[in-house]
């Protein structure tokens, strides 16, 4: 782009606000200042420099956080299994499983995009199940169109198996199964509930160990609602320890209200291999957090599974 005569003895900045008028001015400025402006082939850095019409004039806007979602980011990944059908990750507190509001960067898929670039091709990086942000244990992602529709297939007849391990408050005394329709609040559509007529969703549990303040309980997915587990046990009156939102504000021990995630992890994954049908099961340690808390508690870092 040439700057145009008219603009001849204005400032930089200026001269950008007047042919760039979709853009505002400070972000104009960012921009410049993040050398994303060039004149004449130089960057150009400079709000007061002063233009005088003829120059060329080269502006490189970033990437929109559409963009940036599907960009490939060296992020480790903890690879349980992997071949040319499938990865098996163990997914750690605080990763982000698919870009979104807020979080457009910095997720598993755009870790898996630097891993496995020709996932790239296949939709949602071959990601087929999430885990929440802040639940850390194990997901699998297909390497291929076939093995995600596959999966899939497998997601909808419910003979994916998932093992999670959760610490849920108060004194549990046995386990059972929970079968209550999840959908969102009624009032609160940020959070789930349980709500008459939504979609079915049960939830297998038992007790691990019992703590008094707290109870170690396996539980295990016969459906896969969004934030199943965390809302079948706030409905059992039990809900997860350090869960932000299904919690409760405050809790009397401190051992428990320092906890800084809801105490989830999912650590056994059955399937069967989409291309062989061989049965296959992965299964990784309790998270180190969780199992630093259970021991504060006075249970044991294993468990028998």
């Amino acid at each position: 782009m040439i700057v145009p005569h008219e603009c001849a003895g204005l400032r930089l900045d200026q001269a950008l606000a007047r042919m760039f008028p979709s853009h505002s001015r400070s972000r104009l400025q960012d921009w410049l200042r993040d050398g994303r402006v060039r004149l004449d082939g130089l960057v150009a850095n400079e709000p007061k420099r002063k233009v005088w019409g003829g120059e060329s004039l080269a502006l490189e806007q970033p990437p929109t956080p559409e963009e940036r979602a599907e960009s490939a980011e060296d992020i480790p990944l903890a690879i349980v299994f992997e071949d040319a059908h499938l990865l098996v990750i163990d997914k750690p507190a605080g990763l982000v499983v698919h870009p979104g509001s807020g979080n457009w960067s910095g997720t598993l898929l755009n870790a898996l995009l630097h891993h496995a670039p020709e996932l790239a091709g296949v939709p949602r990086a071959g990601i087929v199940h999430r885990l929440d942000k802040d639940t850390s244990g194990l997901l699998v992602v297909a390497r291929t169109l076939e093995s995600q529709t596959a999966l899939i297939r497998q997601l909808q007849a419910r003979t994916v198996k998932r093992h999670y391990y959760a610490l849920v408050i108060g004194d549990m005394r046995s386990g059972g199964m929970v079968d209550a329709p999840i959908g969102r609040h009624p009032v609160n559509r940020l959070r789930m509930a349980v709500v008459d007529g939504a979609r079915e969703a049960r939830t297998h549990y038992r007790v691990c160990e019992r703590f008094g303040c707290a109870t170690l309980v396996q539980c295990m997915l016969e459906t896969g609602r969004t934030h199943q587990i965390r809302v079948h046990m706030q409905h059992l009156g039990h809900p997860l320890v350090g869960d932000p939102v299904y919690g409760p504000r405050r809790v009397a021990d401190p051992r428990l209200s320092g906890f800084a995630r809801q105490a989830l992890h999912a650590f056994r994954l059955g399937l069967l291999h989409p291309a062989s049908g061989q049965e296959m099961q992965w299964e990784v340690p309790m998270a180190e957090d969780m199992a630093q808390l259970i021991v504060a508690l006075g249970g044991e870092a294993g468990y028998e599974r």
